[in-house]
C-alpha cells in the first residue's frame, strides 16, 4: 500500500513538471512571437525569372548574403511566367519578374506597380525608368550564333544570310510567342530587312520561315544550347548567352548583323500586390546597384544600365553595330497581331 501511495505521488509529480514545463515554453514563444517584427516574419522573396539558372545563381546568392532574404525562383520563359502571372492576379505568388525585354512587358504593364530604385540617377538616360513601372536591368543586343565547326565555306553576316539553301532546316529559331529574345529578333527582322518599311520585312520572315523547314523550339535555351551542341549551324539568340559559351571555350562566332541591330533591355519589376513589397524594393535597388552591376559585366558576360560600368572589352562596342531605332508604342500596340502573324506565317511556310 505504502509503495503504490509512493507511486502515485511521483506520477501526480511528473505530471505537474511537465504541465509548468509546458507553460513556460509557451510563454517564452508567445514572447519571441511578440518581439518578431511584420519585415523579421517575411524575410523572403518569390522572383520568377527566364534568365538562364547559371546566370542568375552568384546574383542571388550575393543578395542572399547581403540581405539575409532567402529567395525562391521559379525559371521559366517569358510568355510562360507572363501567363503565370496573369493567372495570380488576385492573390500573386511572385514578387518580382525578373527578366523579359521592355518591348516584351510593355502591354502587361497592368501586372506591375511603380517603384524607381534607389540607383536611377546613375542609370544612362536611355534606360531611365520613365514609366515608373520598368526598371532596366542590363542592355540585350540581338546576335546570330554560329558553330565555326559546322558553318564550312559558308557566310554569315547578317540575317539576308540566312536565306542560304545550305542552311536549310539547320537554323535555331524560337518561337516569339514564348520567349523575349525570339521576339526582339522578329522585331530586328521586321525593321532590319524592310529599311523600315514592315510590309517587306513581312516579306522576308516568310522566306526566314521556309528555311527553317519546320524547325520552330519552345524556348530560348534550346536555340543556343542546339547549336552550340552542334544539333544547328546558326541560332538567332541574345548576346549574353553566346558570349558566355564563348568564354567558356566553345567554338562560337558572335555575329552582330550587318542589316542592323536591335538593342533592347530588360527589365526586372516588382509584381503588384506582392506580399514582400519591401524585400522586392531591396531585391531592385541590389541588381541595379554599382557591385551587381559590375559583375554583370566581369563575370556574367553582359552590359550593364550604369554611366559607370563599363562595357566588357570581349563584346563589339555599339558605336561599330549598326543600331536600329524601333518604334516603341508601335511595337507595344501590335505585339499580339506581330505573334499571331508570324506563327501563321511558320505553319504555311511549312504545310501544317
Amino acid at each position: 500500500m505504502v509503495v503504490s501511495m509512493m507511486r502515485h505521488k511521483i506520477t501526480i509529480a511528473a505530471l505537474l513538471f511537465l504541465l509548468l514545463l509546458l507553460l513556460c515554453l509557451t510563454s517564452v514563444w508567445k514572447e519571441q512571437q511578440k518581439e518578431k517584427t511584420p519585415e523579421e516574419e517575411r524575410e523572403e522573396l518569390v522572383v520568377y525569372s527566364s534568365h538562364p539558372v547559371d546566370f542568375l545563381r552568384p546574383l542571388i546568392k550575393e543578395f542572399e548574403s547581403r540581405t539575409g532574404i532567402w529567395v525562391t525562383v521559379i525559371n521559366g520563359g517569358t510568355g510562360e511566367i507572363v501567363e503565370r502571372l496573369e493567372q495570380e492576379q488576385e492573390n500573386p505568388y511572385a514578387d518580382i519578374l525578373w527578366g523579359g525585354s521592355l518591348s516584351t512587358l510593355r502591354p502587361q504593364s497592368y501586372l506591375f506597380e511603380e517603384y524607381a530604385s534607389v540607383n536611377e540617377d546613375a542609370i544612362q538616360d536611355e534606360f531611365k525608368n520613365v514609366e515608373g513601372i520598368f526598371t532596366r536591368f542590363s542592355d540585350v543586343p540581338s546576335v546570330l550564333m554560329v558553330n565555326k565547326d559546322l558553318i564550312g565555306n559558308i557566310t554569315i553576316k547578317g540575317y539576308g544570310d540566312l536565306l542560304n539553301e545550305k542552311l536549310k532546316g539547320k537554323i535555331a529559331f524560337c518561337s516569339p510567342g514564348v520567349s523575349s529574345s525570339a521576339y526582339e529578333h522578329l522585331i530586328n527582322m521586321l525593321y532590319a530587312m524592310g529599311d523600315g518599311d514592315l510590309d517587306a520585312g513581312w516579306d522576308f520572315v516568310k522566306k526566314f520561315c521556309e528555311n527553317l523547314d519546320g524547325n520552330l523550339l519552345t524556348s530560348s535555351t534550346e536555340v543556343y544550347r542546339g547549336v552550340a551542341d552542334g544539333e544547328y549551324v546558326v541560332g538567332l539568340t541574345f548576346e549574353e548567352a553566346a558570349a558566355a559559351l564563348v568564354a567558356g571555350g566553345d567554338n562560337i562566332q558572335i555575329v552582330y548583323m550587318e542589316e542592323g541591330v536591335n538593342s533592347t533591355p530588360d527589365c526586372v519589376c516588382i509584381v503588384k500586390n506582392t506580399a514582400h513589397r519591401e524585400n522586392a524594393r531591396k531585391f531592385i535597388d541590389f541588381v541595379t546597384g554599382y557591385e551587381a552591376q559590375t559583375m554583370l559585366t566581369t563575370k556574367l558576360n553582359r552590359r550593364s544600365v550604369r554611366v559607370d560600368v563599363a562595357v566588357p572589352e570581349y563584346l563589339q562596342q555599339k558605336e561599330k553595330m549598326t543600331i536600329i531605332h524601333a518604334d516603341a508604342e508601335l511595337i507595344n500596340v501590335k505585339k499580339k497581331e506581330w505573334i499571331t502573324n508570324f506563327k501563321k506565317i511558320f505553319y504555311d511556310s511549312n504545310g501544317d
